[in-house]
């Protein structure tokens, strides 16, 4: 068939909502639940952009089963629950909302029974949004830390190693505390390779990295730490639990959805619309217009060469690509789906035939209000026609801006789901 504007469009975007629909707890989660308790009680904690609509998903599972429970989510995603409560608070940097529920979530689990269960729901979002500093720090502390992190360009494994050493509650210590009950994890994956002491930085799973290893982070990137933050680092006095700790020994944890599942249910409508789906992987990292730049290599060998694939033909890839602010450049609008898809439209410079979708797949790129943009074979054009050089918005950070301007932004509002990027380029 003959691809049109419209049509590529239309199927990038069909793609996308198959990938979030994939995810969404209200589909997916009552499968995964485990037998309520006989005798004692359930308490549902939880923190995460989709930890309202997990909850809400529970409520509908168990009609008859006596709850009560508290859920920390974004602003935004808040969803209507009866029997456990819903609290919003900020991110990416953590807020004083935040704070205030993760001491009340430390505070419900202690002192539970070996007959109790603790259910909880966990997502992206939740390292911000379980905001409690260790002992001896402050919430300031903990901002000033999340914001050098988000702009030095960290990795989402560097940066959850060093929140869950300034933290009372990650890296285990948040089902130590829950300890002797049973502590059963339903987790929504938004990290590259799924790893349980990554996503939400592991409040119930032990922790394996150190320190030593948050501290050569910090020194890595140059990162200016406060007083305190140092200190704490450097006294290493309260290491956090580690595989073999027995007060864990009765925490499970169950992988609820992830990118994987999300980009085969993309790949799935890619061949419904009758393309050929490639996906590359659900893990790709990296400066967010360098993983652009390699993908859009790909497209050309895919047009030009029918290599790796024949056209018309898909390229699916998630995981979490990074962006670093450099020289005091001030952002302006987007996120790093949005900085990718403008790094793959320079390099694919108007070559026909090839579109592009990137997005977030809980809706918000960034802390813009798109989850990410479209890109046509004509973007560049249209962008220079209208006065705009896209080369400047890529080297200003307002990769979001360009897309908006030219009606290219992808908005959905949130999605209550978060398995990350998501990054798809049909080839006609």
């Amino acid at each position: 068939m003959a691809w049109s504007d419209a049509a590529a469009r239309d199927a990038l975007r069909r793609m996308f909502e198959a990938a979030v629909r994939a995810a969404d707890p209200r589909a997916v989660l009552a499968r995964h639940l485990p037998e309520p308790p006989a005798k004692g009680r359930v308490l549902v904690i939880g923190a995460g952009k989709s930890a309202a609509v997990m909850a809400h998903a529970v409520e509908a599972a168990w009609p008859e089963v006596p709850l009560s429970g508290l859920v920390v989510t974004r602003y935004g995603h808040a969803v209507p629950t009866r029997r456990i409560e819903v609290v919003e608070a900020a991110h990416p940097v953590p807020d004083a909302a935040g704070e205030a529920a993760a001491r009340r979530i430390l505070e419900r689990v202690r002192g539970l029974s070996p007959e109790d269960l603790v259910l909880f729901l966990v997502s992206g979002g939740g390292s911000a949004l379980l905001a409690l500093p260790a002992p001896g720090l402050t919430l300031a502390d903990k901002q000033a830390v999340n914001r050098a992190l988000l702009a030095c360009g960290a990795t989402i494994h560097e940066m959850n190693c060093v929140r869950r050493h300034l933290s009372a509650v990650k890296g285990g210590r948040l089902a130590a505390a829950a300890h002797p009950a049973r502590v059963v994890t339903l987790a929504i994956s938004d990290v590259p390779g799924d790893d349980p002491a990554v996503i939400a930085s592991g409040p119930t799973v032990p922790d394996p990295t150190t320190f030593a290893e948050a501290r050569a982070i910090v020194a890595r990137y140059g990162i200016a730490l406060p007083e305190a933050v140092a200190r704490h680092l450097a006294a290493a006095a309260d290491e956090t639990p580690k595989p073999g700790d027995p007060r864990l020994a009765r925490a499970e944890f169950r992988l609820v959805a992830t990118p994987c599942m999300a980009l085969a249910a993309a790949a799935e409508a890619a061949r419904g619309l009758g393309l050929a789906p490639l996906v590359l992987g659900d893990a790709l990292e990296g400066e967010a217009r360098e993983v652009g730049t390699v993908l859009a290599g790909i497209a050309r060998s895919v047009r030009a060469h029918g290599l790796p694939l024949a056209p018309p033909a898909v390229l699916l890839s998630g995981g979490e690509t990074t962006v670093t602010i450099r020289g005091g450049v001030r952002p302006g609008r987007g996120g790093r789906n949005s900085e990718c898809l403008l790094g793959a439209a320079l390099a694919l410079a108007g070559m026909p035939g090839v579109w592009g979708l990137m997005a977030d797949t809980d809706g918000i790129d960034g802390e813009g209000e798109a989850a990410g943009a479209i890109a046509a074979p004509d973007t560049l054009a249209r962008a220079r026609a209208a006065g705009r050089d896209p080369r400047a918005a890529l080297d200003a950070h307002d990769s979001g801006g360009l897309f908006a301007a030219l009606g290219d932004a992808v908005v959905t509002g949130p999605t209550l789901t978060n398995v990350n990027d998501f990054r798809a380029l049909l080839v006609a």
